[in-house]
């Protein structure tokens, strides 16, 4: 289960941006995670239920999923979902704009 890796590691940069700014509480995190990063969002808010603790003890996950989107690397052409990923008129390979990512977007924190 790599989301578990991955969840310590956000909470671990989480908690250090808490400490930068002398916070006493964390109370939401907002996560965005592509549809082709290889991360199961379900697992990925399970983990983080495990790792929430000390300045997260009560801190909400909210996550977001985004789609893949696919493009023409040679004329920016972008490739409709579900179709053939090769670009129909310069008959190049498409390639992922977005769509793998891992994103703390947000952190909500208490500051004195």
């Amino acid at each position: 289960m790599h989301e578990y890796s991955l969840v310590r590691a956000m909470v671990d940069r989480v908690e250090q941006e808490a400490r930068a700014r002398s916070a006493t509480a964390v109370s939401r995190l907002a996560v965005r995670i592509g549809a082709m990063s290889g991360v199961e969002p379900e697992l990925f808010a399970s983990a983080f239920t495990l790792c929430r603790e000390g300045i997260l003890a009560a801190a909400e996950l909210d996550v977001r999923r985004s789609e893949a989107v696919w493009a023409c690397p040679a004329c920016a052409a972008p490739i409709p979902a579900g179709a053939v990923l090769r670009c129909a008129s310069c008959d190049v390979p498409a390639r992922l704009v977005s769509g793998d990512e891992i994103l703390l977007e947000q952190i909500e924190m208490e500051v004195p």
